[in-house]
Formats: C-alpha cells, structure tokens, sequence
C-alpha cells in the first residue's frame, strides 16, 4: 500500500499542484474571512445554530426520503402468484423468510462468486422443500431448467433494476470501475481539506465534521438500503421462478419474448394451459334436482335453443356421466357435467372419479326436505381427502343449490322471493321463509360447508325461483378459484405433451446429426 502511495505522489506534478493551490487560495480565504466578520458583527452564534438547524432539516429530509423510497420499494415486490398450486404456499414462504434474514454485509455486490452462492442456496431452499427426502436436492433440477430459471430471474430483476434505481439504465460498468479508482485519491484530497480547515477555522471545522458524520450515516443508510433491497429481490426472484419450475409453469418449450423498447414494464412469458372449457361436475343423490338443475342453467345460457338439454321426463337421472356445452356472458366456455345418483353408484366407479378429478367447479345438489345427507358428506370428504394428496392441484370451489324448497312446510305457501335476513313474522310466508333458512343451517352444518356456500333455490316447472340471479352470481363469484383449478388441472396434461416434444425434438436432431456424419468424414479426408 504505500508502495502505491509513493508511485502515485511520483506521478503528480507537484508544480501543477502548487499552482492549483495558489488558484484556489484566494476562494478558500473567503470561508475564514467570513467567519471572522460574523464574529466581528456578533453574529457568529446566529450563523452557526443556523447552520445546524438547516443540517438537521436537511437530514431529516433525506431520513424521510429514504423511509418512502422504502415503502415504495416495499409496494412494488411481487407477492405470491396466487395461481400457484398449494404445494408452493409453503416453499414461498421459506423463500420470503430467507429473503428477509440477508445482512448486505455478507453479501457484498461487487463479489461475483457471493451471488452465486446466494442463488445457490435460494436454489436449493425450493429444491428441498419439492424433494425433502433427497440428501442433494439441488441434483434433482435439469440444467436446462437451471439456466432458465437464471435467464428469466436476472431478465426480471433488471427491470426491478431500472424500474426503482434512478439512473441505473445510464450507469456502465466502466464507469463504476472508474469510480472506485479514483475513489482512493478523492478520499486523500479530502482528508487533506478537512485538516487544513481544522487548522484554519476550528469552529467552523466542527460544526462541519458533525454535519458530515450526520450527512454520511444517513447516505449509509439510504445505500444499504438499496444494497439490501437488491439482494433481497435477487433472492424472490430466483426463488419466484423455481417455484414456477416445480408447479409446471415454467417450461422449456415456450421460447421468452424480450421487450421489444428499453420499457421498465415487465412481460413476463409462463407456461398457459392449453385452451380448454371449464369443467362443472353437478352431484348429488338420486332425485335430488340435478338434470332439473342443468336443464335450468342452460334455459338461462344461450344453448337451450339447441336442444342440449339433460333428459328428465324419462329418467330420474343420466344413466352416465354426461357433458353439456353451456355458453353464457360472462362465463368461461364450459361443460356442464351430470352424474348419477350418488347413492346409486360404487366408491370406486372408474367414471365417476375421473370426472371429481377433473372437475374445476362442483355444483353439489341436496334436497331441502331430505335428511339423508350421509352419502354426501361421505363422499365430499372423499372428494377433498383426494385433493389433498394432490397438492399440485388446487380442489375445486363447492357450491351447494339447496332444492325443493318449495316443498318445506308450509307445504302450501309459495310467494316468492324470500327474504332470510329479516325471517320475522307470525304468517305462513315468515314461517316458509325461517324454514328455508334452517334446512340452509342444516345442509351447511351437515356438509361442514360456509353458510354463503349454500344457494336456496326451486326448480320445479313453474316455479324456478332464485337460478338466474343468486346461484348464477354465486357461480359467477367462483369463476376465478375454478379458472385456477382449471389452468394447474391442464398444466399437467402440458407437462406431459412438453415431455414427449421435447424427446422427439431431441430424437429427429440427434438422428440427422448422425446421419450427415459421414459426409462431414468424406470432406474431412
């Protein structure tokens, strides 16, 4: 060090430097001069708490600054995507505790071989939670899949960059080099200032060594700040995109799209599910309403003038599990699925489970005046047992039309609509209407459902009430769960499509590799 020290005062042209000091002396005078009349006015005392309470002002200014800067930094990170398959709640949140535990300290930026290591350990935090029984979890990801998930979270992480940093999209890398030699002999020259104006003007020296020492904590700050905001969202990237990886949103078959402008808005490219119609499975016990059921949803949408109706003049019920076409505004391209009467059908019916497993909305139909519900909750446990063992997969949201209300005592007063928030009243409607809202109480109790998930309604000729405009908000209001069970249910028939391309995409470029092998030997002898 002072080898380099003495190479750098060798270099300098002490005349040069002597005569930039008589150039500036007359300007450096000027603070001592003018501290010397202050004293002599009897106003030094003035000027100096002046001096200080603008340095505190000033401080506190950047010390708020900073607090927003934060805040707005805090109001820009990405949270969980909340299409994300359950399994990923708990990896995200390992994800966000080690994002949270970074000390800038230990991390510094310009060590390369550090962030590395810092993505390495996000890495493996995911890796280990998808594959807790591995002894290297880290073994289990593909490199293709590793340097995708690299590309994708540094392409991000520079639109953060440039979104939050000002001047970051101006700033070289020579530049900062430049910046960092030259910041050892700026560093000296000022060293040298602040003890010739201790010499000069003490006074003067200490209010501004206090100012300075004020001034650099709180820069300090702001900078650590910023170091540690940009690990921190280093590591939720990263951490983002192998979460993204494990639940099949992240594939190697979807090329990325770069902006097209220098844009600080980020376009992000993930794996869609294949265009395919939501699926709602209607259940229930025999006669419970269900045909009477999608006969009035599809008297509501636009294919009742099709003629697709479920047959109910016949059969109680479809002797299979049958799909309908519904489409209607406001609602996603659907099938509409009937089923059976539960009671009728075995546990293990083949058909019947392939549909529970594939079903994004469940309609689960249950008569009002019916107490046997046994079968109901027996199997809607065993529809949410299934999905828990599938946490790949989010269940699909229930709704339960409760029918045959019309048929609870008393038996002959039907004037709808009813109102079962103010049930009071001594006459028959008041008694109809506290009935409705027992059976509701019951059935949400029985089924251990909410209370808002139970939807009274009448479906018999003449008589539909509470279909177009209460079930069908309700069936409205879940679209958006049974969009997401919807994309993560076609996700995994996407994973498997991506599988068998990519292993023909690999197959045909090997095979005409091999192929153009001996014309490449015959033009090399």
């Amino acid at each position: 060090m002072s080898r380099s020290r003495g190479s750098l005062w060798r270099r300098l042209d002490r005349g040069r430097l002597l005569a930039m000091a008589l150039w500036a002396l007359p300007a450096l005078s000027l603070l001592p001069l003018g501290v010397l009349w202050l004293w002599q006015q009897q106003v030094l005392v003035f000027w100096l708490a002046a001096t200080a309470g603008t340095g505190l002002l000033a401080w506190g200014l950047d010390r708020w600054l900073t607090a927003r800067s934060r805040r707005l930094i805090g109001h820009a990170a990405d949270g969980p995507d909340p299409d994300w398959p359950p399994s990923a709640d708990a990896a995200w949140q390992q994800v966000e505790a080690l994002a949270a535990g970074i000390d800038p300290a230990e991390w510094p930026l310009d060590d390369a071989n550090r962030w590395l290591e810092l993505g390495r350990r996000t890495l493996e935090t995911v890796a280990r939670h998808y594959h807790p029984r591995a002894e290297q979890p880290l073994w289990e990801l593909t490199v293709p899949h590793l340097l995708l998930i690299i590309e994708r979270a540094s392409r991000k992480l520079g639109h953060t960059v440039v979104a939050h940093v000002p001047f970051s999209h101006q700033l070289t890398i020579g530049r900062v080099l430049a910046l960092n030699r030259w910041r050892t002999v700026a560093g000296r020259a000022w060293n040298l200032y602040r003890a010739g104006r201790m010499v000069l003007n003490p006074a003067n020296a200490v209010l501004g060594e206090v100012w300075t020492a004020l001034r650099d904590r709180a820069f300090g700050n702001a900078q650590q700040e910023l170091q540690g905001w940009l690990l921190r969202e280093y590591v939720l990237e990263t951490g983002r995109y192998a979460i993204e990886l494990y639940s099949g949103r992240l594939r190697l078959d979807e090329a990325p799209e770069l902006p097209s402008a220098p844009d600080i808005v980020v376009t992000e490219q993930r794996a869609q599910a294949p265009v395919e119609p939501l699926r709602i499975l209607v259940l229930g016990q025999t006669n419970a309403g269900k045909s009477s059921l999608v006969n009035a949803l599809f008297d509501l949408g636009e294919a009742a003038a099709d003629g697709r109706h479920a047959l109910v003049d016949a059969l109680p019920a479809t002797g299979a599990v049958t799909p309908y076409r519904l489409t209607r505004a406001g609602l996603t391209a659907a099938l509409v699925f009937d089923t059976p009467g539960l009671d009728g059908l075995d546990v293990d019916d083949e058909g019947l489970n392939e549909a529970i497993a594939s079903a994004d909305l469940v309609l689960w139909t249950v008569a009002a005046h019916r107490a046997d519900r046994a079968v109901d909750r027996e199997r809607l446990d065993a529809l949410r047992h299934a999905f828990s063992l599938r946490p790949e997969r989010r269940p699909p949201p229930v709704l339960v039309p409760l029918t045959h209300i019309d048929r609870l005592r008393p038996f002959a007063e039907w004037a709808p609509p009813y109102d079962l928030a103010h049930p009071d009243g001594e006459d028959a409607h008041a008694a109809k209407t506290r009935n409705i809202l027992t059976a509701l109480a019951a059935v949400a109790h029985d089924l251990a459902v909410p209370p808002a998930d139970v939807v009274p309604v009448c479906l018999a000729p003449g008589r539909l009430y509470n279909v177009a405009d209460t079930l069908w908000s309700a069936i409205l209001a879940r679209q958006t769960d049974a969009d997401r069970a919807r994309s993560l249910r076609c996700l995994a028939s996407g994973r498997r499509a991506e599988d068998w391309k990519l292993l023909r995409r690999q197959l045909g470029n090997a095979g005409r590799y091999l192929a153009s092998l001996p014309e490449r030997w015959l033009k090399a002898d």
